[in-house]
């Protein structure tokens, strides 16, 4: 049987290559997400070791933002064998651009550049600040993105927000620190560092030296409330901060690489059935001749072990060529990955790339194998194999309904039962699309009739006498052409499902934002604290191109022995009040958020001590609770000439504008920028800009999204071209005789494109029923009051070119069918 298997394999090599191709590419991302994840971690242990190598010791604040003093410094200094210690600074400085406004979105952190062994700061360009005052380096990121470069002129504003100017003298890779990623870094000496940031004290403390012992030292030195560490593990927690991101990041890549290998296990099971159901007379003669049914079992086995094997080796090379190509991609845009670290197949890679491929392909063929036991010797001497016929069994009826009651059960709970916005709410609706989508799967073959029919309407009527022979086939056999429209179902699903909830997500924020943010502009800092000197307001309310200025202060204060932000407006406003009223709100009164309320736990009517610095700690009744979600107000709200008296001149926190109808906006922004013109904390933004932010991240992780899912949809077309061509050589006897009966080459052509376009509309259309339904679940469960949005012109746009790749999937299968000899086919048959 091995030989007899082994041969077959050889003579049909083609057959081999296109069943494994499914696999290979399923694997192949799997593979190449691995690849990518070790090399991106490889990387960044090379930074990590590189950096920290150069600290034996490393001293942190007990406490998360704590700081050590340089009294702690001066006795580590002091120990024996300690050759150099190092009090690292760091601490928010804001970078101006050359527009004159603060850079990001959040302030630039600055830190010391150290001199000597202990120096950790990877200059990429030009030099450090050495023990220069009045030098400054810069992330190359920053750098790049607001156009600075080495030998020009950057303004800093230190702690007081005055402004002082830099010379640049290099430019800094930030590294594995996420923290510098995200708001970027500024270098400058120690006391530069210090007098810029405000610091009373140091983030870190690094140490070199040899002694034995050196650690236990150092940590007696310093006391108790210190955190001390070594080098090597300083180094294992930075690359594990690091690495959290990237694991995400794999995951997220993972999840995809499982959905094109279940596709592909889909496609693996119908060509094995397909394969089983052509050679029924040939396991029928091995039974003849001896064979038992464990060898016949056995030898389909040994076959999909074969396929797997070449499709795991296979994927595996293909995994490594996506890798290195990804990485090429990031490093045109430089990504902040570490993408320098030679690309290799780990030996853990290619055990779990061996392992999935074999058990995959394997699994996908145990049921085909199991079928082709059930070859009675008898059908040996049948001329011509039967027809496979479907019947729907109660088995199936019952398992079928339970399924979809389970799966329509489990969603309604998630969706009107569990409250909206939980992880728990969204994990039930799909826990009630995996069991719909089993329903659906079991009555596939009951679909694809009536499917076919609807689908093939306009073909039937359209291509004549092909159409109608293309549709009649493609619902002839009806549990091949459901296991075969079922792959590119589950693509399509998903595409549909995300591009609802990408709609719906767009709109309902959308709608959100205009309800939270009812303004034209907002000024306000990087950090929303009080910066906005009063006059600004009074300058714009002056203005006869806007219609309102609504002014929100704020300050920090202990409210029922609580640190909670309280604050006050100044302008027209109508605060969102879900109990109570803030008519007449005057001194004495208070008004709370929800969230503030239930943290204190109180109510309308209940009274709450307010300490302040002004008048002491005094005595607020509770008037109302507002909305915090719909609420631009702080947590705790009094009125204007309370607040006054508690806190005193408070400069403002927030300013939000509104232009007068009929003004163009262009002429409107300038007016606002040039009342906060000079002041460079105070930035600009529009609602307009906001929403324009999130819809481009919406778009760029549909795009990606899209693009990922692509795989699965590339995979379920090779499966249609897969099953056309094995029905093509299944049926060559019936192409012949079509042909004799005066079916023109190009009609028989015809005749299978169309019947690849009905199969990829089915599948299609089946696929955006389940995506629109979930999706609109999903959102439910994600967002409480969201809005549904359905983009038809992507969802239509999806099914066409479903049906489009299906019949580009059937042209090579076409032309071999086209091309077969009449005689020779009828005579084989």
């Amino acid at each position: 049987m091995l030989r007899t298997t082994l041969a077959g394999l050889r003579a049909h090599r083609l057959r081999l290559l296109l069943t494994a191709l499914a696999i290979m590419l399923g694997l192949g991302f799997i593979a190449g997400t691995f690849v990518l994840n070790d090399t991106v971690e490889a990387g960044f242990a090379q930074r990590v070791t590189a950096d920290a190598g150069k600290v034996d010791v490393v001293v942190l604040p007990g406490k998360p933002g704590g700081l050590l003093d340089e009294r702690v410094l001066r006795r580590v200094r002091a120990l024996d064998g300690v050759r150099e210690a190092q009090g690292l600074v760091r601490g928010p400085a804001p970078l101006l651009g050359k527009d004159g406004k603060t850079v990001g979105d959040a302030p630039t952190t600055a830190m010391s550049v150290v001199l000597g062994p202990l120096d950790r700061a990877d200059i990429v360009s030009g030099t450090g600040p050495g023990t220069d005052d009045r030098a400054a380096v810069l992330d190359e990121n920053t750098a790049r993105a607001q156009g600075f470069t080495v030998g020009e002129t950057i303004t800093v504003l230190d702690h007081e927000r005055n402004p002082h100017d830099f010379r640049l003298v290099g430019l800094l890779d930030p590294g594995v620190d996420q923290e510098l990623a995200f708001t970027g870094a500024l270098g400058f000496t120690t006391a530069t560092a210090q007098r810029m940031t405000g610091a009373k004290g140091y983030s870190e403390i690094d140490v070199a030296g040899e002694a034995p012992g050196l650690t236990q030292a150092v940590a007696a030195a310093v006391g108790a409330g210190h955190v001390v560490k070594t080098g090597a593990e300083l180094a294992d927690d930075l690359a594990r901060a690091a690495g959290v991101e990237t694991r995400m990041f794999t995951l997220g890549l993972l999840l995809f690489g499982v959905v094109a290998m279940m596709v592909a296990a889909l496609v693996i099971y119908n060509t094995f059935n397909i394969l089983i159901a052509q050679r029924t007379r040939e396991m029928a003669l091995l039974r003849c001749i001896g064979a038992t049914r464990g060898q016949v079992f056995g030898s389909v086995l040994l076959e999909s072990a074969a396929v797997g094997a070449l499709a795991s080796v296979l994927g595996l090379v293909v995994g490594y060529g996506l890798a290195s190509a990804t990485l090429a991609v990031l490093n045109a845009l430089d990504a902040p990955l570490p993408t320098d670290a030679a690309v290799a197949l780990s030996p853990a890679t290619i055990a779990i790339g061996l392992a999935v491929g074999l058990v995959v392909t394997m699994c996908a063929a145990l049921l085909p194998a199991r079928s082709a036991t059930r070859v009675a010797p008898i059908a040996a001497l049948r001329s011509q194999v039967e027809e496979q016929t479907f019947r729907m069994g109660r088995a199936r009826v019952l398992s079928a309904a339970l399924f979809l009651l389970a799966g329509a059960g489990t969603t309604c709970a998630g969706v009107l039962i569990l409250e909206p916005g939980q992880q728990i709410s969204l994990l039930v609706v799909m826990a009630g699309g995996a069991l719909t989508f089993l329903a659906v799967l079991i009555l596939g073959p009951v679909l694809v009739k009536p499917l076919s029919a609807l689908v093939g309407w306009i073909p039937r009527r359209l291509f004549g006498v092909p159409g109608r022979l293309a549709v009649d086939n493609s619902g002839r056999n009806p549990r091949r052409a459901a296991t075969t429209t079922v792959a590119l179902t589950i693509g399509v699903t998903l595409m549909t499902l995300i591009s609802v909830v990408t709609a719906s997500t767009r709109l309902t924020m959308t709608a959100k934002l205009d309800e939270q943010f009812p303004v034209d502009y907002l000024l306000a800092s990087q950090e929303r604290d009080p910066v906005i000197p009063r006059s600004v307001a009074r300058e714009l309310r002056e203005r006869p191109e806007l219609a309102s200025v609504l002014q929100i202060r704020e300050a920090e204060a202990t409210v029922a022995g609580k640190a909670l932000d309280v604050g006050t407006y100044s302008g027209p406003m109508r605060p969102y009040v879900t109990s109570g009223s803030m008519d007449g709100f005057g001194a004495g009164q208070v008004a709370l958020d929800e969230n503030a309320a239930k943290a204190l736990g109180v109510a309308v009517g209940a009274s709450v001590s307010l300490k302040t610095p002004e008048a002491g700690t005094v005595p607020l009744k509770v008037v109302a609770v507002l909305d915090g979600s719909q609420s631009s107000l702080p947590p705790v709200t009094v009125a204007e000439e309370p607040f006054e008296t508690y806190f005193g001149a408070v400069p403002d926190s927030r300013v939000l504008v509104n232009v007068k109808d009929g003004v163009p906006p262009e002429q409107a922004r300038k007016v606002v920028d040039a009342a906060v013109a000079d002041y460079p904390v105070v930035r600009v933004s529009s609602s307009t800009e906001v929403r324009g932010q999130f819809d481009e991240t919406l778009d760029m992780m549909l795009m990606i999204i899209t693009g990922l899912l692509g795989l699965a949809i590339l995979i379920s077309l090779l499966g249609i071209a897969n099953t056309l061509s094995l029905s093509v050589h299944e049926r060559t006897r019936e192409s012949a005789l079509l042909r004799a009966l005066g079916l023109t080459r190009p009609q028989l052509r015809g005749m299978l494109s169309v019947e690849a376009l009905v199969l990829g509309l089915i599948g299609a259309l089946v696929g955006v029923v389940l995506g629109g339904v979930f999706g609109w679940a999903a959102m439910m469960a994600m967002l409480d009051g969201a809005v549904l949005s359905v983009p038809v012109g992507q969802i239509v746009l999806f099914v066409a070119l479903s049906g489009v790749a299906g019949v580009l999937a059937a042209v090579l299968p076409a032309r071999r069918a086209a091309r077969t000899s009449i005689v020779g086919s009828l005579a084989r048959g």
